[in-house]
């Protein structure tokens, strides 16, 4: 089974969910052009990074009378969309969120787990944390979602690659900070290499989708990639370009991989569960 995986590397106007809509539903129709059938945008690409005291201002609601939801839900019916936003739950608690859309219903929220509050990152003072990691069944087969620093920790997508997501979906607003001893800019050769771990040690497909643009002072640096189950990239995008990057892969080399590689088969659960709980018990009596 092939699938035609489209990465939007887009530059979303700060805090103007009307512009950045038309902006998605453009996505969607140069992606249709291009037989695309999972086209994925960055974090918080509908409201844009930094948004801060405006979180209620942008905030949404992910159903069908939302104005600004509605339409990437009937855009779904063309391809499947995984968009970042805020999401206001019925509580009034804001999380920076992903949605899963396909044929006009929303399949997944993801809320993001990690609210990095170091360096320039204060995301833990306008948003409340996710509590959940789950996989979860798509037409292309069990995927799982996850947004910037959930995956700099290790956990997240372990417990989705247990719980049967062949596909890991990656998006972030990952800033730019400054350059390495080789003139590249640093960062960028860190997440490319931990992107292309996880593709060899869970032996399952990455797609990761990373902004670009300004805000206050920081520069989205791009570079969106896919990652096959060998841990090879088959697609590197561009630095700072706002584009459109397709990509074909084939969903039959998961089977060849963990046939020749079988990690999946042999992991141990049991004696993570074990050890984390010894560990846990440990810490308590400290």
């Amino acid at each position: 089974m092939r699938l035609n995986v489209g990465l939007a590397q887009i530059y979303p106007k700060l805090g103007d969910l009307r512009v950045n809509l038309e902006k998605h539903l453009a996505y969607v129709e140069q992606a249709a052009q291009q037989q695309v059938d999972l086209l994925v945008f960055p974090e918080l690409s509908l409201t844009g990074y930094q948004v801060q005291d405006l979180v209620p201002e942008v905030a949404i609601r992910p159903r069908g009378d939302d104005p600004v939801f509605a339409p990437l839900l009937h855009a779904s019916k063309r391809m499947d969309i995984v968009f970042g936003f805020v999401h206001q739950d019925e509580r009034e608690r804001y999380y920076i969120a992903d949605a899963y859309l396909s044929g006009g219903a929303v399949v997944h929220i993801h809320h993001k787990l990690y609210l990095p509050t170091y360096g320039m990152f204060d995301e833990g003072r306008f948003f409340d944390q996710g509590e959940s990691v789950r996989a979860f069944d798509t037409r292309f087969g069990r995927v799982g979602l996850l947004i910037c620093e959930d995956f700099w920790h290790v956990s997240p997508p372990y417990l989705l690659w247990l719980d049967g997501a062949d596909i890991l979906i990656f998006n972030s607003a990952s800033p730019s900070r400054g350059l390495d001893a080789g003139d590249r800019l640093s960062g960028t050769r860190w997440v490319e290499l931990v992107n292309q771990a996880y593709g060899s040690l869970f032996t399952n497909y990455i797609f990761h989708c990373n902004r670009v643009g300004y805000e206050d002072g920081k520069n989205f640096w791009g570079g969106s990639s896919v990652v096959d189950p060998n841990g090879e990239l088959l697609l590197h995008g561009t630095y700072f370009d706002e584009k459109l990057l397709t990509c074909a892969v084939d969903l039959n080399q998961l089977h060849r991989t963990r046939s020749r590689l079988p990690l999946l088969r042999d992991e141990r659960p049991d004696l993570v569960l074990r050890e984390l709980t010894r560990i846990q018990g440990k810490d308590s009596q400290r």
